[in-house]
């Protein structure tokens, strides 16, 4: 399990650095959103494109912050058969949840954003909007954000596995999953 924990252990990291990222793409799209009410409402200018950079920081947020919220266990969960369940059962519904549902679907999406993104990027599509900017870097955070998602599930999995053998993975891994207070 060696090897496979170090993964893991890397994978993590990567997801910490995209979530990062992904917190300051939030950052980035108010600041943006903010100057581009301020310009509307003062000097009565506008621009499609700083309204575009909103949206493709918006992308960003969502698919490359996803990676990150898994390695946080935060995503959405049926907690009517989870919270249900023992500790072991609950490592049992992750493994199975991650290799028959995460793993294929998020490997299909990647495999069919891809050629989305190539051909964005061979033809240089632009945006149809006056002001509008190139789409390709709005449609390659599809594949990897689901790239990353498949790896960090690998990740994912390796720990569950190790838990079930009782190895301890990494300390600073979260393996609880905690009801939402909604």
């Amino acid at each position: 399990m060696g090897p496979f924990l170090a993964y893991s252990r890397a994978m993590d990291k990567v997801s910490g650095a995209f979530g990062w990222v992904a917190e300051w793409m939030v950052f980035a799209a108010c600041v943006i959103s903010a100057g581009n009410a301020i310009m509307r409402y003062t000097l009565n200018y506008s621009s499609n494109g700083w309204l575009e950079v909103q949206w493709y920081l918006f992308a960003g947020t969502v698919m490359l912050g996803a990676s990150y919220t898994l390695l946080r266990n935060e995503h959405v969960r049926v907690d009517l058969v989870f919270g249900a369940v023992s500790p072991r059962a609950k490592l049992w519904v992750d493994v199975f949840g991650i290799t028959f549902f995460l793993l294929p679907a998020m490997a299909l999406l990647t495999w069919m954003t891809w050629p989305f993104f190539l051909d964005a990027f061979l033809r240089n599509e632009q945006s149809s909007n006056a002001g509008g900017l190139v789409r390709w870097p709005a449609k390659i955070v599809l594949p990897v954000g689901f790239l990353l998602l498949v790896l960090q599930g690998l990740s994912e999995l390796i720990k569950r596995i190790a838990l079930l053998r009782g190895i301890q993975p990494p300390t600073e891994v979260v393996t609880t999953y905690t009801r939402p207070d909604q």
